[in-house]
């Protein structure tokens, strides 16, 4: 068939390198100069399988509203004139309901845990370079009622399959010597050896060039305006280029995996889709003393950042703001996160130097993406990852792929419209 991928960050350049791979003929088309230019360019750079769980969980409620008038909240609600975010609000707090919970951690972790597995055989086949640490991710904590609350979350991450081990203080500073000043404000952490990081950005870049010498074609500076349908099938995408000229693009089918911006694809096709934007931070530390910083990589529970090295630059990221679909940085949030990283790291990195960037993460109520069919026959979707995109994106373009073709995808998850019987 000839499909094209709408998208061309680490969801979509997953998706077409897979097609491609099963005989498709594919092309690509995206708004920006090249692949990876928007949410997958400056992330934390954590493959976190640990870490697979959803915001919506029956505390989360009371935090939104404890935490709805500090400018430098982990995850800050701030209301906007716009009937999605309300109706994304509404369907979060039933994902909140304790019934949910078991049943998202286990469609997330499933995902994840295949993706990661996918990525590395990836990696093996095509030598990819993208800055790769396979030493784990350490969780540590600072507050001793949140590490008792963390060891059931990592119960229920064993019960899946997760080996999240609980890791006393001294383990933490055993792990991670980097940390060590800090030995008398730690209590405790939780550490997944498993657990891989890396460059997203590097990684789709690497991944991009080979799909281009493999047959896909990509279209960048182009941007999808609508898909055009007939008789419950989608005919054509109509896209606008750089120059201001309109196409009709032909198709047998077309993929969705234009992230925070799948809902306005779809919706005028009658496919309900949830996704909203959460804005997401990120800065990046050159190095001055590398035996200073830190080489596994880190989640700050406190703060709710992740740490990641990532050549000669520490990358640190973290935080949640559901206000539409702006990327304008936050003063305060980017003094929060220069202040939380000096004080880790005070002679490590480079202050006078960092690069602040955001990017809008596309985000269901329940954190599980849209991965499938929909109601109209030839288009599929592939969004919704979340925080997850890196972790989960080689794999879920994979099983699209899969599904695409006819065949049964490997992993057990809650695909869209799953109907093949092979």
């Amino acid at each position: 068939m000839k499909i094209i991928v709408l998208g061309g960050g680490i969801i979509g350049v997953s998706t077409a390198w897979w097609l491609c791979q099963a005989g498709h003929e594919v092309i690509v088309l995206d708004r920006s100069t090249g692949p990876a230019q928007e949410t997958s360019f400056a992330n934390g750079g954590q493959i976190s399988v640990s870490y697979a769980e959803p915001w919506a969980n029956p505390q989360a409620p009371l935090k939104l509203l404890k935490w709805m008038f500090r400018d430098d909240a982990p995850l800050l609600f701030r209301p906007q004139p716009d009937w999605r975010q309300w109706v994304w609000g509404a369907l979060f707090l039933r994902e909140c309901l304790p019934g949910r919970l078991a049943l998202n951690i286990r469609a997330m972790v499933t995902m994840a845990q295949y993706s990661r597995d996918t990525l590395r055989q990836m990696r093996e086949e095509l030598g990819i370079e993208y800055h790769l640490q396979t030493r784990g991710i350490l969780n540590f904590y600072r507050d001793q009622e949140e590490f008792e609350a963390s060891q059931l979350a990592a119960d229920v991450m064993r019960d899946y399959g997760v080996d999240r081990r609980v890791v006393s203080a001294d383990e933490v500073i055993e792990i991670e010597p980097a940390l060590t000043p800090h030995r008398a404000s730690i209590v405790g952490g939780d550490f997944t050896v498993d657990d891989e990081s890396g460059d997203a950005y590097l990684f789709t870049v690497e991944l991009a060039k080979r799909a281009r010498l493999a047959g896909v074609q990509f279209r960048f500076s182009t941007t999808a305006t609508r898909l055009i349908t007939e008789g419950g099938r989608a005919q054509c995408v109509e896209t606008i280029n750089e120059h201001g000229q309109y196409e009709n693009l032909k198709a047998d089918a077309f993929v969705v995996a234009l992230g925070s911006f799948t809902p306005q694809m779809l919706n005028p096709l009658g496919v309900h889709c949830p996704i909203y934007p959460t804005k997401g931070y990120s800065a990046s530390f050159p190095i001055l003393q590398p035996d200073a910083a830190p080489t596994v990589s880190l989640t700050d529970s406190s703060h709710k950042v992740v740490y990641t090295r990532l050549g000669n630059t520490l990358r640190m990221a973290g935080t949640a703001e559901l206000s539409g679909y702006s990327r304008d940085l936050s003063p305060a949030r980017c003094q929060a996160m220069l202040a939380q990283a000096r004080e880790l790291f005070p002679e490590a990195l480079d202050y006078n130097h960092v690069q602040y960037w955001s990017g809008l993460r596309p985000s269901t109520p329940s954190n599980v993406p849209m991965i499938g069919a929909t109601r109209v026959a030839n288009v599929f979707v592939n969004s919704g990852h979340g925080t997850l995109g890196w972790t989960m994106g080689v794999g879920s373009g994979k099983a699209l792929a899969d599904l695409i073709s006819a065949v049964r995808p490997e992993p057990e998850f809650p695909f869209l419209g799953l109907s093949v019987n092979t």
